[in-house]
Parts: structure tokens; C-alpha cells; sequence
């Protein structure tokens, strides 16, 4: 083998909108109130590998918002996108596709929801920038593969 061929490779091939929905189940009813609703943010990331060196990261997104128990809306989205990652050593491949692909998946995600948000017609939600490197280490850090969402406020 020659040098080239053992030099790590990251690259992005494909990024994508893989799921979208959006729920007013309260609508029209819903416009006329006048209290700002609490939102609530859940992410998920999935990853899988679709080939020799190719993977698929799938960073999921869902914003609630309520007014006490009545639900404004409910927006979820799933941004995909298909990394090659080639050469990297087996111990350094689970954090690239749990902390790099996210982060760069999240800017992505952040616009969809607030684009369909604020097409039903409420101002955009603005997601807060996420630290996936701190979720990583705390799902690394919690007991036998326990597979619950992580929670933002």
C-alpha cells in the first residue's frame, strides 16, 4: 500500500431531509391565543454503515410546543447525510460518526425546523447550538446501551 491509499479520509457525500412532519392538531383555534407556548426539544442520532467505508448518519430533531396540556405544534424532522470514512482506526470511528456527523448535520436540521415552523404560520423556533461531544461522553458514560432520546430544555 502506498501512503495515499493509508491516509485518513472524511468526506461528506450526500446530505439530505430524510423525514419531515409537522402537526397543528389545534388549528385554527390555536392562532387566536395569546400566551407564548413552552418548547421542548428531543435529539436522536442513528448511524449505520451502508457500505465498505460509507456511513449514514441521522440526526432527529422533534420541538413540541404546548400551551398547558393543548399542543400548538409539533414539528419533527430526520436530516441524513453519507459520509465516507475511510482509514480511520476502528477505536476513532464510533466518536467521528457520534460527535463529527451530528455537528455537522445539526445547522442543517435547525434551518428545516425553522422553515416549517414559521410556514405554519408561528415565529421560528431558533435551536440553541448542541454540544455533541458532551452528549456522546454522557451516553458513553450511562449503563448498558440504555437507547433514550436525549432531552434539551
Amino acid at each position: 500500500m502506498s501512503d495515499q491509499q493509508e491516509q485518513p479520509i472524511f468526506s461528506i457525500e450526500k446530505l439530505y431531509v430524510k423525514d419531515l412532519s409537522l402537526e397543528v392538531p389545534n388549528a385554527p383555534q390555536i392562532y387566536l391565543e395569546a400566551q407564548q407556548p413552552e418548547v421542548d426539544m428531543q435529539l436522536h442520532t442513528q448511524t449505520q454503515q451502508l457500505d465498505q467505508g460509507y456511513y449514514e448518519t441521522a440526526l432527529t430533531v422533534t420541538v413540541t410546543a404546548k400551551l398547558g396540556e393543548k399542543t400548538v405544534f409539533l414539528a419533527e424532522a430526520t436530516q441524513g447525510g453519507i459520509f465516507q470514512i475511510r482509514n480511520v482506526p476502528a477505536e476513532d470511528l464510533e466518536p467521528i460518526l457520534g460527535m463529527a456527523c451530528p455537528n455537522i448535520l445539526f445547522p442543517y436540521v435547525r434551518e428545516v425546523i425553522s422553515d416549517v415552523v414559521s410556514r405554519a404560520g408561528f415565529p421560528p423556533v431558533i435551536l440553541a447550538p448542541i454540544n455533541f461531544e458532551q452528549l456522546y461522553m454522557q451516553r458513553q458514560n450511562q449503563a448498558a446501551g440504555q437507547d433514550a432520546p436525549a432531552t434539551v430544555q
